[in-house]
């Protein structure tokens, strides 16, 4: 499949974080520190939900952030199931475009984003009290210092948040 795109617009094809990467967003936020990055591909699998919970666990603690990793693996393990749930086209054309995963630490914050080949954008939900779900971006707005999402040329869409 061949997509055109515009030169310095990233697709879901190909978006991995490049060296210096910070949602636009959230630039006013920067502070100077160090940088690194870490990605990971989840599979199309509930599994993947977990295995990114323990990848997050690993970074942080390798980048000496051990203190963010409880509220990071709540805003991950949800930022994972909506792009697993919603993010996912099941036709044949676009069943090779995975889920990508990144965290990205600048300083004292982390960025974690998630790229997929979905159409679907990200809606605060008000779900009413027997709802069983529709909390999952409240709980990363409560945790992050910010979060958002961009689209992504052909079609998908990145959606990040920033904690510390």
């Amino acid at each position: 499949m061949q997509s055109t795109t515009v030169p310095g617009q990233w697709t879901t094809f190909d978006w991995w974080p490049p060296v210096g990467w910070w949602p636009e967003a959230a630039r006013d936020l920067l502070v100077p520190g160090p940088c690194s990055s870490a990605t990971f591909v989840l599979p199309p699998s509930p599994a993947s939900v977990h295995s990114a919970r323990s990848f997050t666990t690993g970074a942080l603690s390798a980048w000496g952030l051990g203190e963010l990793i409880e509220n990071m693996e709540l805003v991950v393990s949800e930022l994972a199931t909506n792009a697993l749930r919603h993010g996912l086209r099941l036709d044949d054309a676009h069943r090779t475009c995975p889920v990508h995963m990144s965290l990205v630490r600048r300083g004292p914050l982390v960025t974690c984003a998630f790229t997929d080949p979905g159409a679907s954008v990200p809606v605060l939900r008000y779900p009413g009290p027997l709802d069983t779900g529709g909390l999952g971006l409240h709980i990363v707005e409560s945790l992050s210092h910010r979060w958002g999402w961009s689209a992504l040329a052909p079609h998908g869409k990145i959606v990040w948040a920033v904690l510390s």
